[in-house]
């Protein structure tokens, strides 16, 4: 008798079985991520708490209480305040941010102008969508256009010139200087604090002697001497006659300070390198500046894409600091409104700021799962 006779020998694969209901779902969630043990749950208890007893407040203080329209102070304002409203029922002031809105995005840029920034803002989304892509063709052609055309474009379209009505620097403000700064800040640190980690690991002594010292310098001290020393102290070495634009003395410090942290992340990385992949590059007969951007780079930068994407938001939000030197970016521009007589109430510094923090936090978390994305992508965790 042939052994496929057997009755019990199977033809073919027994369907799967589903997984135990124990195993997958909403209860399998909730047991695995928020009441996994005794202290996990405690916690997780205790923060449901205090979310019952503070977010009912909140919600009723943003939306239900609020002041959605108006023209002045009074739409914001209790009676016993000279305003309109029930004792007691004052809630966030949205009158006062729908108000002074596009002098929030464009500060004191002249209004029958705002197609320029709008057209500035427009070409750098439509060339930083395709940049973020990891599969969009035409990067080189992509990255020179925004990196390199279009901030001589910008210029041109923001300043004037080239048949342009000029725009000073000073009616500049708002959102728009506030990425401004950022963009040209990421743009500048990035390459400089590449070539500062490498500077800072070289065996030629006076290239590693300046890149420490820089390096040092730069992160012993605080981004708001930084922006003095650029804004008041730089003039002072300059020859008689010879200026600096504060925008762009802003910019340089800016960018100064963020290239010193960028160096000891990506220090970081190189350091991180295995030996192997040195002497590999090296027995392939590659040149110093072939092995790094071939080999070694690519491979360093991967790991401290956190560090990177983490530089990228303390600088998005460290450029809040220009206001001390007399620009208006988001912060400052929120601040300056704040002191109109027409929209003076209580409520309406804590609604500009709730409004500021809140774009803030759109453009940070933005970056945060950018980051996230490109870790999964390029696979940087270790496997185990």
């Amino acid at each position: 008798m042939a052994l496929t006779d057997f009755s019990y020998v199977r033809q073919e694969m027994a369907p799967p079985k589903p997984a135990p209901a124990s195993e997958v779902g909403v209860i399998h969630w909730l047991r695995a991520n928020l009441f996994a043990s005794v202290k996990d749950t405690i916690l997780t208890l205790a923060a449901i708490a205090l979310l019952a007893y503070t977010l009912p407040g909140i919600i009723q203080w943003l939306f239900i209480d609020a002041s959605w329209t108006g023209v002045d102070r009074k739409a914001c304002a209790t009676i016993s305040q000279g305003g309109i409203l029930p004792d007691g029922q004052s809630g966030a002031c949205w009158a006062f941010v729908s108000a002074k809105f596009e002098q929030f995005i464009f500060g004191r840029y002249p209004s029958d102008l705002y197609w320029r920034p709008l057209l500035v803002m427009a070409m750098f989304v439509v060339l930083l969508i395709p940049m973020l892509m990891p599969k969009a063709p035409y990067k080189g052609w992509n990255a020179l256009a925004l990196f390199i055309i279009l901030p001589f474009v910008s210029f041109f379209l923001l300043g004037g010139g080239l048949g342009l009505e000029p725009v000073e620097t000073q009616l500049w403000g708002g959102l728009m200087v506030t990425l401004i700064l950022s963009f040209f800040g990421i743009t500048v640190s990035l390459p400089f604090g590449i070539l500062l980690a490498l500077g800072r690991r070289s065996n030629m002594p006076v290239i590693k002697m300046l890149c420490v010292l820089f390096i040092e310098i730069i992160r012993g001290i605080p981004l708001i001497t930084v922006l003095f020393m650029a804004s008041v102290m730089l003039p002072l070495f300059l020859p008689d006659g010879w200026t600096f634009d504060k925008l762009l003395r802003a910019l340089i410090g800016v960018s100064l300070f963020s290239s010193a942290y960028m160096a000891e992340v990506i220090r970081g990385g190189l350091q991180a390198m295995p030996k192997g992949q040195f002497e590999g590059a090296d027995s392939l007969g590659l040149s110093y500046w072939q092995k790094m951007r071939l080999v070694i780079l690519p491979q360093a930068i991967k790991l401290v894409i956190p560090g990177i994407v983490n530089t990228f938001i303390g600088l998005f939000k460290d450029t809040s600091l220009v206001y001390i030197i007399g620009m208006f970016d988001l912060l400052g521009i929120v601040t300056l409104n704040q002191s109109d007589a027409n929209w003076s109430t209580p409520v309406t510094p804590i609604t500009g700021y709730v409004f500021a923090g809140f774009v803030f936090w759109i453009f940070c978390f933005a970056m945060s799962r950018y980051s996230l994305f490109m870790e999964r992508h390029l696979d940087t965790g270790h496997k185990r």
